[in-house]
């Protein structure tokens, strides 16, 4: 009896460990399929929300680089020994990220021979010069510039995509003021690089677009009531973009965030097509004209758009208007017509001038009222009088050839029903088709580094290409 008992113990121990070891395999059989084909879910304490103190959190990918385009980077980690991790992880001070922009304001030139050091041409195209430049030739406006720039850097310094570039802030290499001793002739003198305006419109002159390129703008600050009923060749393109935008206001399943957005488009839209009806501007591949920053227009002796002005490049003298104003922190463009003139690769997107060598002479208070469209003979004429009253030139001003065609009327049918005679011998050619304006859309051979860019979009509210000065 006592060995049939040991016997069925012995039989009962070997069934009860068989059954755990196959309830453990089945286990493992069973988590192995889990994380084969289900993420295991770990359960966690919830992450506390942040705090209004936390700094917020860089996610995506960031190629600094391209970010820091311009600027030299010094970078270096440093550590201290802290607190368990799961105390420092939620305090901000124990993971930070300093930036610190250290940027050199530069010193402006003074004297004619510092001038001359930028542009060696200068004294002898320009001899009366010297005796205009008074102990204290530097003008305000070159500190107020760099104010402003200065402040800009602070405002998007946690903006680094909107940093000004290298480039851009060393744009700049004086601002002079000076006055003629025996005429009392005031100018204002820049020495800076040349980005290009190719923005505006004329239907009554050129009533087909010359083009449009990323952040084109059909109008100038310089602009004079229309002439005839053509309509603008860009205001068919704005009149549909603003139909879109009303009737994406009114769809019902429009966002509020949405809705204010398109608000503020469409009364943009609704006052550009009415200044687009109204009035008519300088266009920027056919017109010779410069931009200034809107802080020049203000102050003792403000420039203001109409003013006449020089641009001085290599051993040429170039007769010009101030036809547009641009943004508060950038110095040096002028048309996309003056560009090509100093550079036949220049383009919408292509600077004619990358160095600080164009020097631009504005005359303030000269403009003349009513505007009107430009007239290059007076520009020349009245440029070549302010020359004068400065001193005089050593070279004759560029003189300006009207490039815009004129309309050609169709020819009336003869009563025949014949072709009308043609004057021309036999076996002459036929004449070309008249130009047309546009500039090409593809970039040629760069001369100038490449500008922080812009967003490429058509709209109010888009910033400008990357070789063009001007903001919205």
């Amino acid at each position: 009896m006592g060995k049939i008992r040991l016997r069925t113990w012995r039989r009962l121990v070997l069934v009860l460990f068989a059954a755990i070891f196959a309830a453990i395999v089945y286990r493992w059989i069973s988590l192995e399929r889990l994380q084969r084909f289900t993420p295991i879910e770990i359960s966690e304490t919830p992450t506390p929300a942040p705090t209004a103190t936390r700094s917020p959190v860089i996610t995506g990918k960031l190629d600094t680089a391209k970010l820091f385009n311009g600027i030299t980077l010094h970078s270096t980690v440093e550590t201290t020994p802290g607190a368990d991790a799961a105390t420092e992880r939620i305090q901000p001070e124990s993971y930070v990220l300093d930036i610190k922009l250290l940027a050199r304001v530069p010193s402006p030139n003074k004297t004619i021979d510092e001038l001359a050091k930028v542009s060696p041409q200068l004294p002898t195209l320009l001899p009366g010069l010297a005796s205009m430049l008074s102990t204290e030739p530097v003008s305000p406006l070159f500190a107020q510039l760099y104010d402003t720039k200065v402040r800009m850097l602070r405002e998007n310094l946690g903006r680094l995509d909107l940093l000004l570039s290298r480039h851009n802030f060393f744009d700049c290499q004086t601002v002079l003021q000076l006055q003629h001793p025996q005429t009392h002739r005031k100018a204002l003198l820049l020495q800076a690089e040349m980005d290009v305006d190719a923005d505006g419109s004329d239907s009554d002159r050129l009533p087909v677009g010359t083009g449009a390129p990323a952040n084109f703008k059909p109008a100038t600050s310089y602009r004079w009531e229309k002439k005839t009923d053509a309509p603008n060749p860009y205001l068919s393109g704005d009149e549909q973009r603003l139909k879109r935008a009303e009737d994406d206001y009114a769809a019902a399943s429009t966002a509020p965030a949405r809705k204010r957005e398109l608000r503020n488009a469409i009364a943009e839209l609704r006052a550009e097509i009415g200044t687009l009806k109204k009035f008519s501007f300088l266009i920027g591949t056919t017109d010779p004209f410069i931009v200034v920053p809107g802080t020049f227009t203000h102050g003792p002796d403000p420039v203001k758009v109409g003013d006449y002005a020089l641009v001085v490049f290599g051993d040429a003298i170039y007769p010009v208007i101030v036809g547009d104003v641009g943004p508060n922190d950038k110095v040096g463009e002028a048309s996309l017509r003056i560009a090509k003139e100093l550079n036949a690769l220049a383009t919408a997107y292509n600077r004619p001038v990358s160095d600080l060598k164009v020097s631009y002479i504005i005359f303030p208070g000269t403009a003349e009222k009513p505007f009107g469209p430009p007239d290059l003979d007076k520009i020349h004429a009245r440029c070549e009088t302010l020359v004068k009253e400065i001193g005089g030139a050593s070279v004759p001003l560029h003189r300006w050839e009207n490039i815009i065609p004129s309309p050609t009327p169709s020819p009336s049918p003869s009563p025949s029903g014949t072709p009308p005679p043609s004057s021309a011998p036999p076996g002459t050619p036929s004449p070309l088709p008249s130009p047309t304006f546009a500039f090409p859309v593809s970039t040629p051979v760069e001369t100038a580094s490449p500008r922080t860019t812009v967003a490429p979009t058509r709209s109010p509210a888009a910033s400008r290409s990357p070789h063009s000065k001007r903001k919205p």
